[in-house]
């Protein structure tokens, strides 16, 4: 097979998207207008005259870099991850280094590994397991494993930390599988904890509405990152991406508000593509939490992406860790609580296309990183 990569339009990149039965929102079109301080570009793969693969690469300049930049395809490329792994990425390669890349940074959706519910409890209940990859039992990808290898035989460099989480997108995700499965089915998969707070929300009289008041999502939002020491992006951000999304496809995105007696309680972003949906973010009141607004979102979530004939609920990062004196486990725990499952994902690729520019590029991310720690 002889593949040509060039410039598709934000139309027949959307098309082709529309085919497929999951993609990565940040694998859309308008993924790139959200992303305002990169530019968006739709590439395609062409077999002769048939489009059989699409990619959004973000471009971005790097300071005191010149004309060069990083080309970054998050959660993607769309193309056959099972197939002759050089036969996409060389002409891929070939065509951003042309056009001014330095260097290509991807990140393909192929799973390597799988872990239960039950699995990750018992994992965090041994004191001798301190991370998901230690625990026995896993299931692993195959598909995973070979472009794991092909990557790194290409030189192909491996971007993910050992928290799990980068610059980018995080390698270690939570997923609730819905395929096949019914709303009791998915209630008789969460813990008891889970299960009880729904109930007491509903009893409680929460009611989770779907609506577009951006403006008290943020205000919660900016209260519940000064509760849990996180910086949040302003109102704006929120704005430009329910607008470039909803103009894509009205059901691509949707914010759900849960009130109790009037007051907002818990906030949440749903996204969807094709049949996975996503928790994109959260927010929740420190009053009235006994109320449980944050479980009753998750839960309308869930059933409405269950309705929508999605195959995937998907909770998005979790760090690897299972030390139960890591600060970041009581993540994991509450999203185990849904009785999905762990996934581990291939994570985030570096490709050096001018070696100079990119030791440039690496030198100022750890200079960076290292005033950001020293808090300038």
């Amino acid at each position: 097979m002889s593949l040509t990569v060039r410039p598709i339009s934000a139309a027949e990149h959307l098309a082709f998207v529309r085919t497929q039965r999951s993609v990565s929102f940040l694998q859309t079109p308008a993924w790139g207008r959200v992303k305002t301080e990169w530019r968006g570009e739709s590439l395609g793969w062409h077999d002769g005259r048939r489009l059989v693969g699409a990619g959004l690469v973000l471009h971005r300049p790097v300071p005191r870099l010149g004309r060069f930049t990083l080309a970054y395809l998050p959660q993607g490329p769309v193309i056959d991850w099972t197939g002759e792994l050089d036969a996409w990425l060389d002409p891929l390669a070939a065509h951003l280094e042309a056009h001014g890349a330095f260097a290509i940074r991807l990140g393909p959706p192929v799973r390597t590994n799988t872990l239960s519910a039950a699995q990750v409890k018992e994992g965090i209940a041994d004191p001798g397991i301190k991370r998901l990859t230690e625990i026995p039992g896993q299931r692993t990808d195959p598909v995973g494993a070979r472009v794991t290898r092909r990557l790194r035989d290409a030189g192909w460099l491996p971007q993910s930390p050992e928290d799990g989480f980068a610059a980018g997108q995080p390698q270690f995700t939570f997923e609730l599988p819905l395929a096949g499965r019914t709303e009791d089915d998915l209630l008789r998969g969460m813990n008891q904890l889970w299960r009880r707070n729904i109930k007491k929300a509903a009893r409680a009289g929460v009611e989770v509405t779907v609506g577009a008041d951006l403006k008290a999502f943020h205000d919660l939002y900016v209260h519940t990152a000064e509760r849990d020491r996180f910086t949040p992006r302003p109102l704006g951000y929120f704005e430009t991406m329910f607008a470039a999304m909803s103009a894509e496809d009205p059901e691509r995105i949707r914010l759900y508000l849960a009130h109790h007696q009037g007051d907002l309680v818990a906030a949440t972003i749903l996204v969807r593509a094709g049949a996975h949906a996503w928790y994109s973010y959260g927010a929740s009141s420190t009053e009235k939490r006994e109320v449980r607004g944050s479980n009753a979102c998750q839960w309308a979530m869930i059933r409405d992406s269950l309705a929508a004939g999605c195959d995937v609920y998907d909770l998005r990062g979790i760090t690897p860790t299972v030390d139960v004196d890591d600060p970041h486990v009581g993540l994991i725990q509450f999203k185990v609580g849904t009785g999905g499952q762990a996934v581990r994902y291939v994570g985030e690729w570096d490709l050096p296309l001018r070696p100079m520019v990119y030791r440039a590029f690496d030198l100022y991310l750890r200079r960076r990183g290292s005033r950001m720690r020293r808090g300038r």
